[in-house]
């Protein structure tokens, strides 16, 4: 086969895995689980054998036209560029892992079949978006993936944390894909047609006669896509959905498309210097403030989710400051380590056999319970923390080397002050992550809750896959000196001076948060042993938390079992409130855009009720009794009718006496 026809399959293949599941599921309940991993399986095998044939050479590109649309067609295109053909292969193993992970994790599950066939809808989704050459074909696959978001995150209906997750999920997105279809039209028009290169071809002519509107345009639906600031409140809650749901969000599909699509159309946002230097303040902002958040959170999978915030933040800086080879190589290490992330916790959350004991404060025990967790999150996590030799280290430097050259004015392609920007915050950022990665650690698996039942042992099938991906998780960045092709021929080794900052400023936060650990361990020693010890800080409620919906201050209250020994709150000080509480943006949000839309529709349901309404039963008011009076007049009695027929007459007769005497 062409390396064209390979590629086709690609996305073709688990969508039609999806189209069968759906259909059969429930008729073959024997076929839904090899329906579920077979063709995504398949799919990533082809994906490598498409990798290995475009060996990052010149891109493959292939099109053929849709259907005609007057001045500005829609073709249905490839583009596979050494971006394209490695993203590809990260999402079909990473959703390959999650379809095999499933099928333990959700056995018992009744929707199983429905759950299954989503999750290779989303897959070939985010494929869809990967391979295409057109931006109206990506467009399909980029809003097919919000509503497999919607489903999927709302799994558990039957929760009311779930329903509030799903349908934030989809508005918060949707919001920005408002003004993101208006920058593909605008985008299109200028350019004179949807296909990338072409697009490209007239950036490069300077044909686009307003890229700093379309860039910032498009911006505001990568920041929903992405969960970057401001958008990026959904996130946190998604995880109210099933955690292989939230491994295949962050680490392959949906969160990681803006990123992708930006790197992907870079040139049009290199256009205009303003949209870069808004796109690094934005990726600042998000880097900093989610790993705040993260440092203050008690349930592990929303430490897991503003991390990735933070680090799709860093991916954003390095588009910033015009290295999308950094970007894109960032995004693959980051997939495989915070797959792994989300998976592990996933089989703590299992073992413990209550999603209840996602909150770290109440763990204990787990490291002897469940040892291939415990080895393999902790090669994630200091892969996320950017220890070397992991994979975080590599990637994370490359984006701070961008960063670092851009401010020192060596390159061209971004404002130094957009250079400035994202190094500071990102080395600020790896301090605080390293911070709460070790925070994570230590409550996780040295902590001193309360220890949940033990269950037995994990199933091979959660167990397995955690290991397959904890070898990228730890070789990936190796590799980047052999993937320089792949990245547009240009090199992504770290330099000394990024490595010893970046790695500096990682240990300090970690060892900062081990001497506090430390510390707070003593007093809450001292304090069961009868001795007085300094009081811990409570967290409380926010007063705006309404029912239904997934915040930290409403969920995450104080446990008579938590371990009192949480370095957050000491480190965080002052700021651990709010920051637990995402900063109240949710609050923020509710008081600037959902209390003005709700006084609205009681205005329009008052104007509807007490105006229309009123005239709406005047009318049938007045009708009634123009019928009430007719209605009395038919008596059914002859001699009644006859004596008003003589009565009618003599008034006739009176009337015509009367205008005949000129009365």
């Amino acid at each position: 086969m062409t390396t064209t026809t390979l590629a086709v399959l690609v996305p073709l293949l688990p969508f039609l895995g999806a189209a069968a599941g759906l259909l059969t599921g429930r008729a073959a309940p024997g076929f839904v689980r090899p329906l579920a991993v077979l063709p995504t399986l398949a799919a990533a095998v082809l994906a490598a054998v498409v990798a290995v044939r475009q060996g990052g050479g010149k891109p493959i590109v292939a099109s053929t036209q849709l259907t005609p649309t007057g001045s500005v067609p829609i073709d249905l295109a490839l583009y596979l560029d050494g971006f394209a053909v490695l993203v590809a292969v990260l999402v079909g193993v990473v959703a390959s892992c999650v379809q095999i992970y499933s099928t333990a994790y959700l056995r018992d599950d009744p929707r199983y079949p429905s759950y299954a066939a989503l999750v290779s809808l989303f897959t070939s989704a985010m494929l869809l978006v990967v391979y295409s050459g057109d931006l109206m074909v990506l467009l399909v696959g980029w809003e097919i993936m919000g509503i497999c978001s919607y489903f999927l995150v709302g799994h558990y209906w039957e929760t009311p944390e779930a329903r509030a997750a799903s349908l934030k999920a989809f508005l918060v997105t949707k919001l920005g894909d408002v003004p993101f279809l208006f920058g593909l039209f605008a985008l299109a028009v200028d350019a004179g047609t949807f296909r990338i290169t072409g697009i490209l071809g007239a950036v490069a002519a300077g044909a686009v006669d307003h890229p700093t509107l379309i860039a910032l345009l498009l911006l505001a639906g990568v920041a929903g896509k992405s969960a970057q600031f401001p958008l990026h409140t959904w996130l946190p809650d998604a995880m109210a959905g099933p955690t292989p749901v939230s491994a295949l969000i962050h680490a392959a599909t949906m969160v990681a498309a803006g990123v992708y699509f930006v790197a992907r159309l870079l040139p049009v946002f290199a256009a205009s210097a303003a949209a870069l230097v808004v796109l690094a303040v934005m990726a600042a902002v998000t880097m900093v403030g989610s790993a705040l958040a993260a440092l203050a959170q008690d349930d592990i999978k929303r430490v897991l989710a503003y991390s990735t915030i933070g680090q799709l933040g860093y991916m954003s800086g390095a588009l910033a400051v015009g290295d999308r080879g950094a970007a894109v190589f960032h995004l693959l290490a980051h997939g495989a380590f915070k797959a792994l992330l989300f998976l592990a916790a996933g089989v703590i959350i299992h073992a413990a056999g209550t999603n209840s004991l996602s909150a770290m404060s109440r763990m204990s025990g787990l490291a002897r319970r469940i040892p291939d967790a415990y080895w393999t999150m902790t090669i994630a996590l200091l892969a996320l923390a950017a220890i070397p030799p992991f994979a975080g280290f590599f990637s994370k430097e490359a984006v701070l080397v961008a960063a670092e050259h851009t401010a020192l004015g060596e390159s061209a392609f971004a404002p130094a002050s957009a250079g400035w920007t994202v190094l500071v915050a990102g080395l600020l950022t790896a301090l605080l992550t390293a911070a709460y990665a070790t925070r994570l650690w230590l409550l996780a698996f040295r902590g001193h809750g309360a220890e949940a039942p033990d269950h037995g042992r994990q199933p091979l099938a959660m167990t397995g896959v955690l290991w397959v991906l904890a070898v990228p998780s730890l070789g990936f960045g190796l590799t980047a000196a052999y993937l320089d092709d792949w990245f547009d021929g240009r090199a992504l080794s770290p330099t000394l001076t990024t490595a010893v900052l970046g790695t500096g400023v990682a240990l300090v936060g970690g060892l900062i948060t081990y001497g506090t650990w430390r510390h707070t361990t003593a007093l809450a020693a001292r304090a069961r042993a009868g001795a007085p010890a300094v009081e811990q800080p409570q967290l409380v409620a926010h007063p705006e938390a309404e029912p239904g919906l997934v915040e930290a201050e409403a969920l995450h209250m104080p446990h008579p079992l938590a371990d009192p020994a949480d370095p957050g709150r000491l480190l965080l000080g002052p700021l651990h409130r709010p920051a637990a509480a995402g900063f109240h943006l949710d609050a923020v949000y509710r008081t600037l855009f959902v209390r003005p839309v709700q006084a609205g529709a009681e205005l329009v349901r008052f104007l509807d009720r007490e105006v229309v309404d009123t005239y709406v039963r005047g009318a049938g008011t007045g009708t009634n009794w123009l019928g009430w009076l007719v209605r009395r007049a038919q008596t059914g009695n002859v001699q009644t009718y006859l004596s008003a027929l003589l009565a009618g007459s003599v008034v006739l007769a009176i009337a015509a006496v009367l205008v005949a005497a000129g009365v």
